[in-house]
């Protein structure tokens, strides 16, 4: 006999949870959570959280061999023990075991399996045969493998295996230079690696601006890191225990490959195509209530082809949820939304790029503040980094703000409500701000505007 619940959630990650949270507490619906692969998703177990531990680490290392000296205080040369970094990574993670626990102390069925349709509302997972009038998908996103000839015949890596690596890669090659990319690329160089990114278009960080990313591309060259853009890798072939990577021209001998170039969405064993949900390369076509076009199915998250970052998958399943169950006008929303890379400095985004602002059709000015200017940054030497402020001339109104710095999630990140109000780049010039702070770079560039008027 079939199951019934009042919602499915394929999937376990960040947008997963949230829904059934929400579904659970905010609608008393009884929710089933199918899971075939890592109970709580990638974010806290396989990227996110464990990522960021070992950028931690990194910039500890960093500061000691960089600075310490400069700064009178006296340390031997940071050695980092990979074990022992990779065993504090791991402690500060939930176990599977903790996982079920708390997911079903909060009340959700747990189906272990894959899930495949055969019809719109029924899920057949583990032998048990799960049906819903509403259903969402969140089973996520996996590395997508580009087509390098030889790729097939080497062992490389991604974001999930390279947190597990019992030693320090000699030389590594990195294939793509989004925020996974840079973000290893600078865990690993500062580990002790020698390190060359490789990227197919113009500029690291493709969707962030491009005056930014060159301040996060030059800081990245000061440590040593080797970025190639405008290029692919022609070939790849085992050398016995290393890996000859031709590209531009050139051939470079590395001892690991790490693989970042793009994802690809969790697809194939759901059987969309037997009950007529629409799917593009990016993902499962969605609109702006995260409704697929197949009546009491919604998607979220990394599966969906829009913005995959975690804060999104879970602000989408709290909209597809009130529509689900309350039928609210809400939909989403993605013109002020904050991003950060998380290297250090940070590269932070919120709003409209230049390039953006001027596609759109707006009356552009820009003023921007050298990050070495500000009192903060002085303290550690800082050589790159910036404010940007784009803002519309006439209207005042600030359209996007770029922060190359440390802290600079943080700064972005508070300046959403702000932009989502309309704040002008006069009141960002006359707020109070705090000194010395990283986020008072953010008033003197703005100063500049004021200035002009």
């Amino acid at each position: 006999m079939p199951e019934q619940f009042d919602l499915i959630v394929l999937g376990a990650g960040s947008a997963a949870r949230d829904a059934a949270a929400r579904a659970s507490r905010d609608h008393d619906a009884r929710v089933a959570l199918v899971e075939r692969i890592r109970w709580g998703g990638s974010c806290p177990n396989v990227a996110c959280r464990p990522t960021k531990a070992y950028l931690v680490a990194a910039e500890l290392a960093y500061m000691v061999n960089e600075l310490s000296d400069w700064m009178g205080v006296e340390t031997g040369p940071a050695r980092v023990d990979l074990a022992r970094v990779r065993a504090w990574k791991d402690s500060l993670r939930r176990t599977q075991e903790s996982w079920v626990e708390v997911l079903s102390n909060a009340g959700y069925e747990l189906v272990k399996g894959t899930a495949t349709f055969v019809d719109p509302h029924t899920v057949p997972v583990g032998g048990r045969e799960l049906t819903a009038d509403k259903i969402l998908i969140a089973t996520g996103s996996r590395t997508a493998v580009p087509q390098i000839p030889g790729i097939e015949d080497i062992p490389w890596i991604d974001h999930v295996s390279a947190l597990e690596l019992e030693e320090i890669p000699e030389a590594l090659l990195i294939v793509g230079a989004g925020p996974v990319g840079l973000e290893f690329a600078q865990i690993f160089a500062r580990f002790g690696s020698r390190i060359t990114i490789v990227n197919h278009g113009p500029q690291i960080a493709a969707r962030a601006d491009t005056e930014a990313a060159n301040e996060l591309q030059a800081a990245l060259e000061d440590e040593g890191i080797e970025v190639i853009l405008n290029s692919d890798v022609d070939r790849l072939a085992r050398d016995g225990d290393r890996i000859e990577a031709t590209l531009g021209g050139r051939t470079i001998t590395v001892s690991h490959v790490l693989l970042a170039s793009g994802r690809v969405p969790n697809i194939e064993e759901l059987g969309l195509d037997r009950i007529g949900v629409e799917t593009e390369r990016r993902g499962i076509v969605v609109d702006e209530h995260l409704r697929t076009n197949v009546e009491g199915i919604w998607a979220t998250g990394d599966v969906v082809a829009g913005p995959q970052f975690t804060p999104v998958a879970q602000y989408q399943a709290r909209i597809a949820v009130d529509d689900m169950f309350a039928g609210t006008a809400r939909h989403t929303n993605y013109s002020v939304m904050p991003t950060a890379i998380f290297t250090d400095p940070e590269l932070g985004n919120v709003g409209l790029t230049e390039r953006e602002a001027r596609d759109a059709g707006y009356s552009v000015d820009v003023v921007k503040h050298p990050l070495p200017a500000v009192t903060r940054a002085q303290y550690t030497r800082t050589k790159h980094g910036l404010y940007k402020v784009v803002f519309d001339p006439e209207t005042r109104r600030v359209l996007g703000v770029h922060v190359v710095s440390r802290n600079a999630s943080d700064i972005v990140g508070s300046l959403a409500p702000a932009l989502e109000l309309g704040v002008t780049v006069d009141r960002l010039a006359l707020v109070h701000h705090v000194y010395p702070s990283f986020s008072e770079g953010l008033k003197a560039a703005a100063e500049q505007a004021l200035a002009r008027r």
